[in-house]
């Protein structure tokens, strides 16, 4: 990050990781993903997001820095998003 960009928001509450996670998967570009992915699995948020999604928290994790889940995983985070990013899609 050069000193001219905004710092990204804290992902520390299941709504930041949901509205994080909502804007990669609707910028549909897969770097955007496996950055997002990856600033999630290292963030305090990502114990609610675990959860919630009824994924042990070390087997999110990383799976999320791989860049890689099972379609099983990825439905169980996709429910949490949509339950829980802002009505606006408008991170917090």
């Amino acid at each position: 990050m050069t000193p001219a960009e905004p710092s990204p928001p804290a992902l520390d509450t299941l709504e930041a990781v949901a509205a994080c996670l909502a804007a990669a998967f609707e910028a549909g570009d897969p770097d955007t993903m496996t950055q997002a992915l990856s600033r999630v699995a290292r963030s305090p948020g990502l114990a609610h997001l675990a959860a919630a999604a009824g994924v042990p928290r070390e087997l999110l994790a990383a799976s999320m820095n791989r860049g890689e889940m099972g379609l099983d995983t990825l439905l169980a985070i996709m429910k949490v998003i949509d339950l829980h990013r802002p009505a606006d899609g408008a991170p917090n």
